[in-house]
C-alpha cells in the first residue's frame, strides 16, 4: 500500500475558514434547485405593479415574466376592507384574471366599494410558481381620473338636441347651454343616461346656441371638468316668417270654417229632429160651408175656367 502525505504550507487559519465557508455556500446554492418541488417559487415574481383608472375603469398592470419559448400564466387576487378586517385577511381570485396570459387585468368588476383594496399577482409555468407580488400602495376607486364626456350637438327644426357619450350606469351628466350673445343666461339640465338623443328645448329661430357638459359619479361624489363648448345655429328668419304666415292663414280658416260648420249642423239637426209642418190650403176653411154648397153645377165650368193653375183646380174638385 502506498501512503500519500500532503503537506500544506503554513497558512492563516482565518483565511482557511473563509475558503471553507465559501465552498459550503456554493454547495448549497447548487443543491437548492434539486430540492425544489411543486408549489415552491422558482420563477421571478412579477414586478412594477400599478393601477391605471379612468372613468371608473380600473386596469392592473405589471412587468411580464420572461422565459424563452414558454407562455407564462398569471393569477390575480384582491383583498378589500371587508376581507381584511372581518374575514381573516383572505384573498379572493379576480373574476376575469385567474388565470390570464396577459400582463394586465381589468379589475373593474372586483372593485365594488369606495374602500382600500390590496392587489397581488404571481406567475406560474407548469409546476413552477413565483412568489406573490403585492401592489405597493392600496387602491381606492375614488382616485379614478374623470374626463369630460364626448358631446354631439345637433338641430331638429327649432329644437336643440344633444347626445352624450355612454360611460356606464354609474355616470350622470350636467349639461349647460346658453344663447351665444353677450350677457346670455346659462341654463342647466341634468341628464341621467348617455348614448341617447336628448331634447334640450325649443330655441329661437335664427339664433346660435352653445352647449357644454361634465360627468358626475354619485358613488364617489366627484365630477369631471366641463367639455369644450360646441355651438350650433338654428334655421333663419325666412323659414320662420313662412311658418308664421302659414299659421295665420290656418287660424283664419279655422275662424271661418268652424262657425259655418256649427251653423250648418244646427240646421240639419233642426230639420231632422223638429221639422215644420205646413197645413194644406184645402184643410183651411175660409168660407162658410153653406156658401160652398150653394155653388150651382153650371157654375163649375165657369169656376174651373177662372182658375189660374192646376193646383187651384185640384183644390176646387177636392
Amino acid at each position: 500500500m502506498f501512503q500519500v502525505k500532503l503537506s500544506l504550507p503554513n497558512t492563516d487559519p482565518a483565511m482557511v475558514l473563509d475558503v471553507l465557508t465559501s465552498c459550503i455556500m456554493w454547495f448549497f446554492y447548487a443543491l437548492i434547485p434539486c430540492l425544489l418541488i411543486d408549489g415552491v417559487a422558482v420563477l421571478t415574481a412579477p414586478q412594477n405593479l400599478s393601477v391605471q383608472s379612468t372613468n371608473m375603469k380600473h386596469l392592473l398592470t405589471w412587468s411580464p415574466v420572461v422565459v424563452p419559448g414558454e407562455i407564462i400564466d398569471y393569477f390575480v387576487e384582491y383583498q378589500g376592507e371587508y376581507e381584511s378586517l372581518y374575514m381573516s385577511h383572505i384573498w379572493i381570485p379576480s373574476s376575469w384574471c385567474s388565470p390570464t396570459e396577459n400582463p394586465e387585468c381589468d379589475i373593474t368588476d372586483d372593485i365594488t366599494a369606495t374602500v382600500l383594496y390590496n392587489l397581488r399577482v404571481r406567475a406560474t409555468l407548469g409546476s413552477q410558481t413565483s412568489a406573490w407580488s403585492t401592489l405597493k400602495h392600496p387602491f381606492n376607486r375614488n382616485s379614478t381620473i374623470l374626463t369630460p364626456p364626448g358631446l354631439e350637438v345637433s338641430k331638429d327644426g327649432f329644437h336643440l338636441v344633444i347626445k352624450l357619450e355612454d360611460l356606464g350606469p354609474q355616470f350622470e351628466f350636467l349639461v349647460a347651454y346658453w344663447r351665444r350673445e353677450p350677457g346670455a343666461k346659462e341654463h342647466i339640465k341634468m341628464v341621467r343616461n348617455g348614448g341617447v338623443p336628448v331634447l334640450l328645448e325649443t330655441a329661437e329661430p335664427g339664433a346660435a346656441y352653445c352647449v357644454k357638459a361634465q360627468t358626475f359619479v354619485k358613488a364617489i361624489g366627484r365630477h369631471s371638468a366641463f367639455s369644450q363648448a360646441e355651438c350650433v345655429k338654428l334655421q333663419g328668419e325666412a323659414l320662420s316668417l313662412a311658418l308664421a304666415l302659414f299659421a295665420f292663414v290656418g287660424f283664419v280658416l279655422i275662424l271661418v270654417v268652424v262657425p259655418f260648420s256649427i251653423w250648418k249642423m244646427g240646421r240639419l239637426l233642426q230639420y231632422s229632429c223638429c221639422p215644420v209642418v205646413v197645413i194644406p190650403d184645402t184643410l183651411e176653411i175660409t168660407n162658410s160651408p153653406q156658401k160652398l154648397i150653394s155653388c150651382r153645377r153650371e157654375e163649375v165650368e165657369a169656376c174651373a175656367t177662372a182658375m189660374l193653375s192646376p193646383e187651384e183646380l185640384f183644390r176646387a174638385w177636392s
